[in-house]
């Protein structure tokens, strides 16, 4: 009998194949001696082992995306604005949380042919110092997105201020007194080119000063864990959280 195999090995998976496989080999003996009698709906093709559920949870609640999407579509669904708008974010997480309870605009760089209910989709170029959409709406998220503006890694054009222009763009396009949900990666300052820029607290508050009220910050910090309604403290902004690799997530009310 030739047994065939479907295994892709990935880092050091092939260890943890060959110390899971005589519990696989077991398991597939008993599941083989439980159709006594030949006649089984689903016959057995080839083995395709998963070796790392057995010991995993359920599923992965950590990280920057899943605790910034899920925070932010939980205060949209609280405050109930007439008209939100996306800059940037995921359209498979946080963009598909909102789409699942009210309609959101999206505006990206990128475009995006998939029709889905809920989601209005316009291409648009936040850099654009043209861009003519002033008071355009009175609720606006912006998550993970910034820090990539100016750095071409999504066909945008090269521009070191890119992300200050975005800003810009952002602030005049909503309302005053409208909510901004904004997150971007904390840390040492500095650019990873051409992934993203990282942020230090500091300058993020000086961008945010004479223009928004700050009505909470939450982050994630470096082991993916979610710090909700921290305090933005002297000494906290100064080492940003102990955060190298964080995210800062504001909730903003524009003046």
């Amino acid at each position: 009998m030739t047994v065939q195999f479907r295994i892709i090995i990935k880092g050091n998976n092939l260890s943890k194949l060959l110390k899971a496989m005589p519990s696989f080999l077991k398991e597939y003996r008993e599941i083989k001696r439980q159709v006594t009698d030949g006649r089984g709906d689903f016959p057995f093709g080839k083995f395709y082992p998963c070796i790392e559920e057995h010991s995993q949870e359920s599923g992965t609640a950590s990280g920057h995306y899943f605790h910034q999407d899920l925070l932010v579509a939980g205060k949209i669904f609280k405050n109930k604005p007439l008209k939100h708008v996306d800059i940037g974010s995921r359209v498979d997480g946080f963009i598909a949380h909102v789409a699942s309870f009210r309609e959101i605009e999206v505006f990206d760089i990128r475009n995006l042919t998939t029709q889905i209910d809920n989601i209005i989709f316009k291409q648009v170029d936040m850099m654009d110092p043209q861009l003519n959409l002033q008071n355009y709406c009175d609720s606006l998220s912006c998550l993970h997105a910034l820090e990539h503006f100016g750095l071409g890694r999504y066909g945008d054009r090269i521009d070191y201020q890119g992300h200050l222009q975005g800003w810009q763009n952002i602030y005049n396009v909503l309302k005053s007194k409208g909510k901004l949900y904004f997150s971007v990666p904390i840390g040492k300052q500095r650019i990873e080119f051409n992934a993203h820029r990282v942020f230090s607290l500091d300058y993020l508050l000086k961008m945010i000063k004479d223009r928004y009220q700050i009505d909470s910050f939450s982050y994630v910090n470096d082991a993916g864990d979610l710090i909700k309604n921290a305090d933005l403290n002297q000494n906290a902004v100064e080492n940003n959280f102990s955060c190298d690799y964080g995210c800062g997530i504001f909730e903003l009310t524009k003046y």
